[in-house]
């Protein structure tokens, strides 16, 4: 009994300190899948619970692209430009948390977002509500800044449709890059098919894009 005992007060230090191991690789893990600045998930850690969500029920996708960022990083510098991008991820950030979505900052100014939508008037009450969201002023070292965003949005159904997250979120640039053009708040496309032609898998028309001296696609 003594040596078991014994076994078992040794063994206690070694369980306590694995333990507290798996606990900070988990915390690491757990921060490699997310945005440095704005803490929102990574592409790879979006693309696999945006699947899952997606499968469980109906969804749509949303792509989001802030409207003024350009002029408050050429007016204001890199500084504010980054306070405007981590307060518009804790907005979304709490969005999703009220809403169980997900969401991603795909790169610069652009965010991305899969959440469970019930009709076409739920889509249409989130996409109100996002724009709601990213139009309220960001205050930020003694500036306050409109900033505001366009959105597109395609809805997925399970049941009836057959599309990955890569398509579905090309189909939402497409009609973001739509409202933008148009001055709309947001476009929702009326198929899974993709409108646009791409080049090296970019959209037609995709800024910082370019083949043969014209603008190639996202």
């Amino acid at each position: 009994m003594s040596h078991t005992v014994t076994a078992l007060s040794a063994a206690l230090p070694f369980a306590a300190g694995w333990s507290l191991h798996s606990l900070r690789l988990r915390r690491r893990l757990e921060v490699a899948r997310r945005d440095p600045l704005t803490g929102l998930l990574t592409r790879d850690a979006f693309a696999e619970r945006a699947a899952r969500m997606l499968a469980k029920g109906r969804g749509a996708v949303y792509v989001l692209d802030l409207d003024r960022f350009k002029a408050i990083n050429d007016t204001h510098g890199h500084a504010a430009g980054d306070a405007v991008l981590r307060s518009v991820g804790q907005r979304l950030s709490r969005w999703a948390d009220e809403n169980a979505a997900v969401v991603v900052r795909l790169g610069g100014d652009e965010f991305a977002a899969v959440a469970p939508v019930f009709s076409r008037e739920d889509l249409l009450w989130t996409l109100t509500e996002l724009t709601r969201l990213l139009e309220e002023p960001v205050h930020a070292g003694g500036h306050i800044f409109i900033v505001g965003a366009s959105i597109g949005a395609v809805a997925y159904d399970p049941a009836t449709d057959n599309a990955d997250v890569s398509t579905l979120l090309r189909v939402a640039d497409e009609q973001m890059y739509r409202a933008k053009r148009g001055g709309a708040p947001w476009m929702e496309a009326q198929s899974l098919a993709p409108e646009q032609a791409t080049v090296n898998g970019r959209r037609a028309g995709r800024r910082g894009t370019t083949s043969g001296g014209s603008e190639t696609a996202a």
